[in-house]
């Protein structure tokens, strides 16, 4: 090996290094300091009705006019008087909402995806009026419906009372009315992003459109009907103007309608430490329906079809 000739080494130059100047510098400290606060504000303001609900619930004294935003004593005592007042069943109305939304969704998700399987899939004549229709109901308000519902469902109740006011089955009856037509629009377009092509060799192979439906098409949207079902869950836990008309009856009310009947009337201020118990404890099956479906909400198409 040849030897290196020592002046051509001293001549070589020298590489130098480009210094870039640190984003986490002061400069770029300066420049997102404000974004900083924006997000603790954000924070602090969407953690107040949350912290305040807490001190509430765990203060013995159980009054509005004795709630701070940090409690001084720490006691369960709200949690018990709301268990064990006769005239307030709040786990009654906690197990009436978990069923009427639980099934509610359930059958949102089920209807909302047999329509949407045959708007995606099948060509038939109406098929874009009924699209369109579906379109336009979601454009008037449910509450210009309320009176004709109520009226509607009087008269079912005298023939099939199963159905009529007063029950669980004639509210469920009312919320899948005005359960299609948003759930349709968001199922069909996923259903569209399904190759078609699936579908013809399944129908190559002898399979009918009901069976393409069940053992294939659903597994693929797994996705979208745990996101529908969801929607669903939630929107029925919260809501109020149907539940208040149709459910008179103290046995059979929601938790929604039930909590509001607590905020009401002279006795307000002193039942104001159990209806913030009973608000803390409501927010626990969605909290837990969202950490639980963390997965399913976040999948696409191809995690879908691979389960």
């Amino acid at each position: 090996m040849a030897a290196q000739n020592p002046d051509l080494i001293a001549a070589a130059p020298t590489p130098t290094r480009t210094l870039r100047p640190s984003r986490e510098g002061g400069a770029g400290r300066g420049a997102t300091w404000w974004r900083h606060l924006v997000g603790i504000i954000v924070l602090a303001w969407a953690l107040f009705p949350i912290l305040f609900l807490l001190s509430a619930a765990l203060n013995p004294s159980g009054q509005l006019s004795t709630s701070d935003l940090l409690p001084r004593h720490f006691s369960l005592q709200n949690v018990i008087d709301l268990s064990n007042d006769p005239a307030r069943p709040y786990w009654t109305w906690y197990k009436n909402s978990l069923i009427i939304c639980t099934v509610g969704a359930g059958l949102s998700v089920f209807i909302g995806a047999l329509a949407a399987f045959a708007f995606s899939r099948l060509r038939f004549a109406g098929r874009r009026l009924g699209l369109l229709s579906l379109l336009l109901l979601q454009l008037f308000p449910a509450v210009l419906a309320l009176v004709a519902m109520y009226i509607t469902f009087a008269k079912v109740g005298d023939v099939i009372p199963a159905f009529g006011l007063n029950t669980t089955w004639g509210l469920l009856l009312a919320y899948m009315g005005g359960a299609m037509g948003s759930n349709v629009w968001l199922l069909k377009g996923y259903f569209d992003t399904i190759p078609r092509e699936m579908d013809e060799a399944a129908i190559m192979d002898g399979a009918s459109h009901a069976r393409i439906f069940f053992t294939m098409t659903l597994r693929l949207v797994a996705p979208i009907l745990v996101t529908v079902f969801m929607l669903s869950f939630v929107g029925l836990f919260g809501e109020f103007m149907l539940a208040s008309v149709f459910l008179t009856d103290v046995g059979s009310q929601t938790l929604g309608v039930g909590l509001w009947s607590m905020s009401k009337g002279t006795t307000a201020n002193e039942l104001f430490g159990q209806f913030a118990a009973g608000s803390l404890l409501c927010s626990l099956p969605v909290m837990l329906l969202y950490l639980g479906f963390q997965k399913q909400l976040v999948g696409g198409l191809t995690q879908g079809s691979v389960k």
